[in-house]
Parts: C-alpha cells; structure tokens; sequence
C-alpha cells in the first residue's frame, strides 16, 4: 500500500524540520512544573491557542479580556469554543474524523451562519454566498470538488503511515484551509483539527504546545499559498512551516510553566 504521507516526510528539509520540533516537545515534558500543574499549563495554552487561532482570522483580543470572558465577538467565542469541544472529541478522531469535523464547525460556526448549515459542508445550494478568504487564497474549489478532496483526505486519515505526526496534521491542517470545505470558520477548525491530530498521533498527548501561537508569528498565509502550489518545494515549506509553529508554541507554553514556577 502506498504512504503519501511518507513521501513528503522525505521531502528536502522536511525531516530535519521536524525531528527538530519533536526534540522541542520532548524538552517540554521534561519540565518539572508539569509534574503537578500538567492540567493547568494544558488549559492557559488552550486559551492562547484559541486566541492566536482569532487572530489569525483577523479578531485580537488581549488575553485578560478572555479570562474576563469580556470578548464577545463571535468569531473569538467560536474558537474559544472549539478549543473546548477538541478534550471530549480526541478518541473519535481517529475512527470518525467527518463526524469530529462537524462538531468542530457546529460549535466554531453558532453565530456565523445559519442553524441549517452548522457541521454541514458546503453543498453549492448556499445561493451564490462567496465563501470568505481571508488569507487571500483565491477563489474556493467548488462545494463538488472540495467533497472529494475531502473523501481524499479521510482516506489519508485511515491509512497506516510512517511519516510522522507533524506531517499528517500539516497536511489536515492545509487541506481544510484550502477547500473551505464549510464556507464559514474553516480556519478555526482547520487549526483546531492540526492540534487534535499532533495529540491523539502522540506528539502532544497532553495538549500542551500552543501551535496556533506559533502560526500566529509566521507568514502563515504565505506558507499555505506554497501548499496551494502543489509543488514538492511548497509542499515541504508548508510541512516546515508547520514545525516551526510547533517549536514557536512550545516556546509559548514553556513561558506558561515558567511564568507557574515563579508563582
């Protein structure tokens, strides 16, 4: 059976990328503030993920008024809400992946579209509503050939792989980007769903690293416009891209510990 995943695993730059980000992550659960405060670190870099993961999209709120629950735009309730649902959703992802998907948008989407479409893709009977781009991707693929790219990217899910955790969730990640597969808070879920994977794949099982702080501080739609290329080349940037986020929010969660440590 052939690994895809495998092959951009192997992709110049890519595995150094990588193994760089994952000694990272290993660092940071060697920390010894984590020996009593694991849970507590996981939430404040929930709350700094979803944060980042609004302001990507363009809302940014400073973290004080999140811990006053004083931020009432609904796109930051959307991610903060997101952020939440990824704890109950993490055993399911690997069996059921559409079915996570859709409660990531159902919860992510409440005051951005109607009833009718939460959790539900894009059918092309949305009368014609541009779906928005954010990141100046270009126009959507089509609601019919983001479903099959879709189907495309479950499959990837379901098979066996060697490539490591890193690369698939850069790959979910990139995809859900893309093809808008919602029409609404595909950039919430697209992040929300790279976190799930980097835990429930055993890179983060504690969810303690802030990737979205860390594609917060990069050129990510830069870094996607590569993706969207398609070339080997962009297709590695990307992969890197997502590495570096990665070691940038360990960086940002180790901060948390130390900030805990101080007391």
């Amino acid at each position: 059976m052939s690994d895809p995943l495998a092959v951009i695993a192997q992709l110049p730059g890519v595995s150094e990328a990588v193994e760089e980000a994952r000694q990272a992550v290993d660092k940071l659960y060697r920390h010894r503030v984590l020996r009593r405060a694991s849970p507590a670190v996981s939430a404040e870099s929930s709350l700094r993920g979803a944060r980042a993961s609004a302001a990507i999209e363009g809302v940014d709120v400073p973290l004080d008024v999140l811990r006053r629950d004083e931020a009432h735009d609904p796109l930051v309730q959307g991610a903060l809400r997101a952020s939440a649902e990824m704890g109950r959703m993490g055993s399911t992802w690997r069996r059921a992946p559409r079915q996570v998907l859709a409660r990531l948008h159902a919860v992510a989407a409440t005051e951005l579209t109607s009833q009718e479409q939460l959790g539900r893709p894009r059918s092309g009977d949305e009368g014609g509503v541009a779906v928005p781009d954010p990141l100046s991707l270009g126009p959507a693929p089509s609601a019919a050939d983001a479903a099959t790219r879709m189907d495309g990217l479950f499959d990837l899910l379901e098979r066996p792989t060697k490539a490591p955790a890193i690369v698939l969730a850069a790959v979910v990640h990139a995809e859900l980007v893309v093809l808008r597969p919602f029409g609404t808070a595909d950039g919430i879920v697209a992040r929300s769903a790279e976190r799930l994977t980097l835990v429930e794949y055993g890179l983060d099982p504690k969810s303690l690293v802030a990737v979205e702080v860390g594609h917060s501080e990069l050129p990510y739609g830069e870094a996607l416009r590569a993706y969207l290329d398609g070339t080997p080349e962009g297709v590695a940037a990307w992969v890197q891209h997502c590495a570096s986020a990665v070691s940038l929010g360990v960086r940002e969660t180790v901060a948390v510990c130390e900030a805990m440590q101080r007391g």
